[in-house]
């Protein structure tokens, strides 16, 4: 717990979202440059020729409408582009083609929930940009590498309001909108690949009034970065106002081994960009109809999927698993599973909490081949067995394990019967076999008639193992009960 000794902690956070287009932003080159070879994904436009002229790429503008319903806003129906200078190794024109004054989303907010407390932070704006290249220094060098073929990529900048004044707060911002971007199908925010980068901007003040001096931390791209990073410049710029020192305004990089951030260099102001509007690229002009097709064709996003998981009486971690497991396999809608079952809660709480416990896991391994209607009969078949008392919790389990990874039979039901799985509920039969362990096992039926209860549970395994683990085990330990009081 950091010491905040009077001061009051604002967070503001930039997230850069590549977009998941096949092509860049502005030019007919290849989009996916995660395996390619340096500089083999580039043209005369990544390369900033003279004369060489942009095209807006339409699919990024279509994904940047799907943000802003992710974002609970409309789209503005104009915005323009602009010039950002500034000088990188890896920005062979010079300048950014970005936006300023009139991007394509204003406002917006994020719902986030920190330990049962909610709270709404705001969304100044997003706007489209191109991304630079990638420079890498090598050790021990006296050069550096520039690789454009990042160059050009598709990228829309979230800026938060500056509403986030913790560590956990700033992670639960940064998820929820990782889990929007997903689920809006705006870019797969493949946090490991930079697909999706946090710059987290923290300042310090006593005055509630008056906000301090700012650093601003960039790429981060991780959760728990983000939150380490916000913790680590609460403390910095708190001890150094305490010993006399002054905040500077500048860009700063986090340490991930040392858990710290260092300084990079110092911070520009807006005017040192020298915007202007782009002179080769024409306004965005949306068309209505196409905005209002794209709003219906939105899915369901995480809050609303959240209140209706909650409803069935899950608890937020089930919730939250059900919401992120959700986009670990692609064939399958899980949450879908959950909703047709809906107006019978029991049936769709049985199917969340197996999704949960179960369904998860197996795809972690890599162990499932179904699809979504097969996987749906398989889940209401091992429901109506489970509750009619013929499938045992752990042999629909294990019939679930085979099946999720073959293909599902016919008739399950009479497969599971010809595999073992179906449990004995014939009354006589287990009786018989009951009676038998009785017998066999005479001292345990004395403790338990002398009031050991805990020795009925070894009858009742030694009643599942003569049954071959078919006997029902609730009917046996009846039927245990039955004859030993």
């Amino acid at each position: 717990m950091i010491d905040l000794k009077g001061y009051t902690p604002t967070i503001g956070i930039e997230c850069h979202v590549q977009l998941k287009t096949r092509t860049k932003l502005f030019v007919g080159v290849s989009n996916n440059a995660r395996d390619a070879e340096p500089n083999t994904l580039i043209s005369h436009v990544c390369l900033g020729m003279p004369g060489a002229l942009p095209v807006l790429n339409a699919q990024a503008v279509e994904l940047a409408i799907r943000a802003a319903f992710a974002l609970g806003v409309a789209p503005q129906m104009f915005s323009k582009f602009d010039r950002k200078h500034y000088f990188y190794p890896d920005l062979p024109k010079g300048y950014q083609i970005s936006q300023f004054d009139e991007p394509i989303i204003l406002g917006g907010e994020v719902l986030i929930d920190v330990d049962g407390t909610k709270k709404t932070i705001g969304v100044t704006r997003a706007h489209l940009e191109e991304d630079a290249g990638k420079s890498t220094h090598p050790e021990g060098a006296d050069y550096s590498l520039v690789d454009l073929n990042r160059a050009g990529t598709p990228l829309l900048e979230i800026v938060s309001e500056p509403d986030i004044h913790t560590a956990a707060e700033a992670r639960a911002y940064a998820k929820e909108l990782w889990l929007r971007m997903r689920y809006a199908g705006v870019s797969d925010a493949d946090l490991y690949h930079g697909n999706m980068r946090f710059d987290v901007n923290v300042s310090v003040s006593r005055d509630l009034q008056k906000l301090g001096t700012r650093s601003e931390t960039k790429n981060l791209n991780s959760f728990k970065s983000v939150e380490k990073a916000v913790e680590y410049e609460i403390k910095r710029q708190i001890d150094l106002l305490e010993n006399g020192g002054e905040v500077v305004q500048e860009t700063r990089g986090w340490d991930d081994a040392k858990a710290r951030t260092f300084s990079q260099r110092t911070k520009e102001d807006a005017h040192d960009y020298r915007y202007f509007p782009d002179p080769d690229l024409p306004p965005i002009m949306l068309d209505m109809q196409h905005v209002d097709e794209v709003k219906r064709s939105m899915p369901v996003m995480p809050q609303e999927w959240r209140d209706k998981l909650l409803s069935l009486g899950l608890d937020v971690s089930q919730t939250e698993s059900l919401i992120e497991g959700e986009l670990e396999i692609e064939d399958t809608a899980l949450l879908e599973l959950v909703e047709e079952s809906m107006d019978t809660p029991e049936k769709a709480k049985f199917i969340a909490n197996w999704i949960v416990n179960v369904t998860l896991p197996l795809i972690r391994e890599n162990k499932y081949v179904l699809n979504n209607k097969d996987h749906s009969q398989l889940l209401q078949t091992l429901h109506t067995l489970i509750n009619a008392k013929k499938l045992s919790s752990t042999a629909a389990k294990s019939l679930y394990a085979v099946v999720c990874v073959s293909s599902l039979p016919k008739d399950l039901t009479l497969y599971a019967s010809e595999k073992g799985y179906i449990q004995v509920s014939d009354e006589s039969e287990i009786e018989k076999i009951v009676l038998e362990v009785i017998e066999a096992n005479e001292s345990a039926a004395q403790d338990v008639r002398g009031g050991e209860l805990k020795a009925i549970g070894f009858l009742v395994g030694q009643v599942m193992k003569a049954s071959k683990g078919k006997a029902n085990p609730s009917l046996a330990q009846s039927l245990l009960k039955k004859h030993l009081f």
